[in-house]
């Protein structure tokens, strides 16, 4: 049996833009279409209700052109500096149950320090792999606000 360490993802990027403007390209549909999923995906919807209490859903292409639903409800919303929000899938064969992701937008020079904390994952493997979506979504997060 894993650890509740084993079972969370820690991903650190800095990204060469403002917090307000890292902040508002992970919350504006538009924007997270640009950005939110790994090479080669395509996110054909996002809805966001970006206020506590409020839902987002995020519906994934992925390269070989498979469909999957990111889902969750906003716990906090503390703009430009913190987002702590619900996720899981809504496929039976990806869904994990329902996880946390606490987001923090850290000033650092011109720059933003973003360090994404997801966790509650039930297994070790499930979070690995969201840990790899993780720094594949924040490398292209930086390409678009370059």
């Amino acid at each position: 049996m894993s650890n509740s360490a084993d079972r969370r993802c820690r991903v650190r990027r800095v990204i060469p833009a403002p917090p307000e403007a890292v902040f508002h390209a992970w919350t504006e549909p538009d924007r997270i279409r640009r950005w939110s999923c790994p090479p080669g995906g395509t996110i054909r919807e996002s809805q966001v209700d970006l206020v506590p209490g409020g839902s987002y859903r995020l519906l994934i292409e992925a390269e070989e052109g498979t469909l999957h639903t990111a889902f969750g409800v906003y716990r906090e919303v503390d703009a430009p500096n913190r987002l702590v929000y619900t996720w899981d899938w809504e496929e039976p064969e990806a869904a994990v149950g329902e996880t946390l992701v606490t987001v923090e937008f850290r000033a650092d020079g011109a720059s933003t320090e973003v360090i994404v904390v997801h966790e509650g994952f039930p297994a070790a493997e499930a979070a690995e792999g969201h840990r790899l979506g993780w720094t594949w979504s924040l490398e292209r997060l930086e390409d678009l606000l370059r």
